[in-house]
This record gives C-alpha cells, sequence and structure tokens, in this order.
C-alpha cells in the first residue's frame, strides 16, 4: 500500500473511531440512566429499553465499519496493487458512505462500496490481471540466420570425375638450351622434366535426424533443413578449397599449395597496395598472369579506406557501385581466408575442381528409425582440387597486423 493509500485509510479510520466514541458515550449514558433507576427503584420504561437498543444497533452498524477498514489497513498487499485510488478516499467519496454519514450514522444504515480491482496487461496471478488474452501478432515462416557467400569455387574451372582417383601429369623442368647454330656445327639438346601427381576425391557430407510428424505438421521444416544442409556442404567446401592441408580426408587447398610472396624488388615506402602489385608481377614473371585477388572483408575494407595526404580516397569514390577492382583484377572477399592474409593468381589456370558426386539431399532410416518414426536427411558431395601450377597462386601478409 501506498503512503497516500495509507493516510486516506488512517484517516477514514480515525473518522469512523470518532462516529464510534460518539454512539458509545450515547449508550453509556442510557445505560447509566437505566441504572440509576433501578438503584432508585424505578421500573425502566419502554421508550428507554427502545432507545437503549437503537443505540446499540447504531454503535454496532459503526463497529463493523471500523473493524472493516481495520482489516484493510492490515492487508498492505491486498489495498493498492491493483487500484488506482484509495480504498480510504473511495470509500470517503462515495455518495453511499456521504448520505449515511449525513443521516448520522443512523440505525439501520449503512454504507457499502464495492472495490473492484483496475484491468491491467498483467499475466500474473493478481486481480484485474488480463495480459494472457493478449494475441500475439505472429509473422509467417522463420528468420533465418545470415548464411555467407560463397566465392571461390566460381574463381576456378569446373571439372567432372570417374573412377576414386584423380591423376594427371605436371611439367615440373624444361632445360632450355635453344641457340643460334653455326653451319655444319652440333646443334644443342635441351630435355624436360615430368611428373606424375595424383589425387583422389574427398568426401564432404553432414545429417539430421527428425520426427516424421514434425515434417508432417510443419510444413516449411523439409526445405528448411535441405536448404540448411546444402549451405553446411558448400560453407565447408570453401573452407577446404582455401586451407585444406591434404591431410586425412583434406582436400590439398589453394593456400596449402602457393607460393610465398616474394617482390622482385622492393618500391620505396611499400603500402598493402604496392605489395598486391608485386604479387601480380611474382605471378606474371612465372607466366601465369593473376586473374584475381582473394582478401578478408575487413583488410578490403582497410584498402579502400586508404587516403592520400589531403585525406582522398585512393581507391575510389565512396558514392561508387563499380565492382571491388584493385590494379585491373577483380577483388574477391571472403572470411575463409584469414585477416591479413591475401591470395593472388590465375584461378583459370592454375587449378581445377572436379566433381564425383554433386551436392545432393537423400533421405532414409538407420537402425530402428522406421519403428520410430524418424528419417534421418543426408547432405553430401564428394569432390577432388588439382593445382596444376603453385607458382600461379602468391600468398602473403599485408601488414596491417603487426
Amino acid at each position: 500500500m501506498s503512503n497516500k493509500e495509507q493516510k486516506s485509510a488512517s484517516e477514514l479510520a480515525a473518522e469512523t473511531k470518532a462516529a464510534f466514541d460518539k454512539k458509545f458515550d450515547a449508550v453509556k449514558e442510557i445505560a447509566e440512566n437505566a441504572l440509576g433507576k433501578a438503584a432508585a427503584g424505578e421500573a425502566i420504561s419502554a421508550e428507554l429499553k427502545a432507545k437503549a437498543d437503537e443505540a446499540l444497533t447504531e454503535m454496532n452498524v459503526v463497529k463493523a465499519h471500523l473493524d472493516e477498514l481495520a482489516q484493510k489497513l492490515d492487508r498492505s498487499g491486498d489495498v493498492g496493487a491493483d487500484e488506482q485510488k484509495s480504498v480510504g478516499d473511495r470509500f470517503v467519496e462515495s455518495n453511499e458512505f456521504k448520505s449515511f454519514e449525513g443521516e448520522g450514522f443512523s440505525r439501520g444504515g449503512k454504507a457499502r462500496v464495492e472495490l473492484k480491482a483496475t484491468l491491467t496487461t498483467a499475466t500474473t496471478n493478481t486481480a484485474g490481471a488480463v495480459g494472457a488474452g493478449a494475441q500475439p501478432t505472429r509473422l509467417p515462416g522463420v528468420q533465418g540466420l545470415p548464411q555467407r557467400r560463397m566465392t571461390i569455387r566460381d574463381l576456378l574451372m569446373p571439372g567432372r570425375m570417374d573412377g576414386n582417383s584423380l591423376e594427371y601429369i605436371q611439367e615440373t623442368g624444361f632445360n632450355n638450351n635453344a641457340a643460334t647454330v653455326d653451319e655444319g656445327a652440333a646443334k644443342p639438346k635441351s630435355d624436360i622434366k615430368l611428373a606424375e601427381k595424383n589425387t583422389g576425391p574427398k568426401v564432404i557430407a553432414h545429417s539430421m535426424k527428425v520426427s516424421r510428424q514434425a515434417l508432417s505438421d510443419v510444413s516449411m521444416l523439409r526445405s528448411m533443413i535441405d536448404q540448411r544442409l546444402l549451405y553446411g556442404l558448400a560453407f565447408q567446401e570453401e573452407n577446404q578449397l582455401l586451407n585444406g592441408d591434404g591431410t586425412g580426408q583434406n582436400l590439398s587447398g589453394l593456400i596449402t599449395n602457393a607460393t610465398a610472396y616474394a617482390p622482385a624488388f622492393a618500391p620505396k615506402a611499400e603500402t598493402v597496395i604496392d605489395k598486391l602489385r608485386l604479387a601480380m608481377l611474382q605471378a606474371a614473371l612465372a607466366e601465369y598472369p593473376a586473374t584475381g585477388h582473394v582478401m578478408h572483408p575487413t583488410d578490403w575494407a582497410r584498402v579502400e579506406l586508404t587516403k592520400d595526404g589531403n585525406d582522398n580516397y585512393i581507391i575510389g569514390d565512396p558514392q561508387g557501385s563499380a565492382q571491388p577492382m584493385l590494379w585491373r583484377l577483380p577483388v574477391v572477399e571472403t572470411q575463409a581466408i584469414s585477416v591479413d592474409k591475401f591470395l593472388t593468381g590465375a584461378f583459370q589456370l592454375g587449378a581445377q575442381i572436379f566433381d564425383r558426386w554433386d551436392a545432393s539431399i537423400e533421405t532414409g532410416y538407420e537402425n530402428d528409425d522406421f519403428t520410430k518414426n524418424l528419417v534421418t536427411i543426408l547432405a553430401e558431395e564428394r569432390l577432388a582440387l588439382a593445382v596444376y601450377r603453385p607458382e600461379a597462386f602468391i600468398y602473403g601478409d599485408l601488414g596491417f597486423v603487426a
């Protein structure tokens, strides 16, 4: 109960107590008068008895109201929690009480006020709580998690394979002794060196178990599961194409096979933009002109925010909408590459993807799933990556992070 409600109820109790005292004094006076007459041997008249009965009745009515107010004051948790105006204020201001008071708290009269709780949106078990009846606004479908845009597969030349092994012959050396020859002189000899390379397709897979009831009752669940499983394959595929270390069932990725950045010369006050140009030069000197740069979105943002001495952006106009380009080559942003690293290379010439199994979805039963109304949804693919020329890919640090 608030301070205001306590004060109002207390004042009301005091007023009612004063009315009770007044009625009590009247009863006392009649009783003393009756006792005096009895002591003097006089008979008590019927009129005096009627006055005594009336006074007692009026006193009891006021006493009942006084007791009710005392109970309300004691129930501090019941008064005020659901009422905006105090109990005392509402009782004193009621027409019933004012009429009762105007009649001098007459016999047989009473003041009755029904105290009803204010309706609120509360959901607790309290008077006037109607929040459970509110209907929520339910949007259709499911707000899905964000999905990364895959980019690396599109950089590489696609291919198909049969069997469980991919073999190819790689030229690893060429001793070129071609020269001008005098008439009648012996011609110089040259030679080449070949090496056999082989790799095998690797399986990327994952599954999800779901009840048939869930598939039947939630209409969009099957399509959501299929989409998520396929996205999971693509996510892991991108990581393997870049970072697979070639051990176990991992692909041997582009970065694992790439050549370390080794600039042909050191420019004055070398910047990150200079490094990427020198990486292009390194690939070109290996006879594999680069076709693109790969870097983390954070690093590309750093490059784009590079300014000259006059605080002008070097790379381009912030309001422009052109595809990210640097030194005439497209820049591919992906979080699959580490921050502060770059990969520049001849992606079409230097490597190729070979799909053995296209990404697919299958459904089946495991063990006693049939009797449990459970099904397993499986997504898998099988592919190999052939890196023909490691010197076609240049990998190194950008230098943003010490």
